[in-house]
């Protein structure tokens, strides 16, 4: 059976961005795997950190349970996802144990740090997949096999310098869009804090307004979550695209920008 992982900063972080995808494959019978690198411990101004992380462990589990993933613990707190040797070999050793087909992540350039540093270790472990000199931890024998890296969009659809970003390719999640906010309300703990810290005076209307402009983006689909595709070179065949060839009639690629003419004609 394929299966796919999708590798985030925190909890809730797949909801807002790549769950949708997720539950689209699941149901084209993919295995489905559930990966946030951080306990979520600062996301309360109230709740210390110490139960804090059992909270939102909880409710991430449950999240995962909504949507029929398989869910795999943190390994570092907020603000401490770094890209270094000790987290990318834990990432490594569950990327080796799933062996995906195809890894969504966090876009290259996002608006924090724990975004980008997990998106830098999601792209590190599907390419150390196979390297038998690469120790993980713990211990995972390598795995053979393609993999293809997608990245989501980033937060505001925008770089950290406000430059918008445009997605390659859309998915359509209008039929899946309820199973999101459904996964998405098992954070209960996040309602106020994201409030407080970032505006979002409902996180579940916060969540359908941004898939809503994604898909308006797409101007094909009501509800939307767009992916770039990474690079194919160490990781997949060079025409390899499995949401294309799975999820068909609901993925629309980007049109292509027309050729420039040049001065002569040609």
């Amino acid at each position: 059976m394929p299966s796919a992982i999708a590798i985030a900063a925190h909890p809730d972080d797949i909801e807002f961005l790549m769950a949708g995808t997720l539950l689209l494959l699941k149901q084209a019978g993919w295995d489905i795997h559930y990966f946030n690198l951080s306990s979520g411990n600062c996301g309360s101004s109230t709740v210390p950190a110490s139960r804090l992380r059992v909270l939102r462990r909880r409710e991430a589990r449950r999240a995962a349970l909504q949507l029929g993933a398989t869910w795999h613990a943190p390994i570092a707190d907020d603000l401490e996802i770094f890209y270094a040797s000790p987290l990318l070999r834990k990432v490594a050793a569950v990327v080796r144990r799933v062996r995906p087909t195809v890894v969504l992540t966090h876009a290259p350039v996002d608006y924090m740090e724990d975004h980008v540093n997990t998106c830098r270790l999601a792209v590190t472990a599907a390419f150390a997949r196979g390297m038998p000199n690469y120790r993980t931890t713990p211990s995972v024998k390598p795995s053979s096999g393609d993999v293809t890296v997608y990245h989501a969009m980033p937060h505001g659809l925008c770089d950290p310098l406000g430059q918008p970003v445009s997605a390659s390719m859309w998915v359509n999640t209008s039929s899946v869009q309820d199973a999101k906010r459904e996964a998405l309300a098992e954070h209960h703990s996040q309602r106020a804090w994201l409030d407080e810290s970032q505006g979002m005076d409902s996180y579940l209307q916060a969540m359908d307004d941004f898939g809503r402009e994604v898909g308006r983006q797409s101007v094909r689909f009501s509800f939307a979550e767009g992916w770039r595709r990474h690079t194919h070179l160490g990781f997949c065949a060079a025409n390899a695209d499995p949401l294309q060839e799975v999820l068909g009639p609901n993925v629309y690629p980007a049109p292509k920008p027309a050729s420039k003419r040049t001065g002569n004609g040609r």
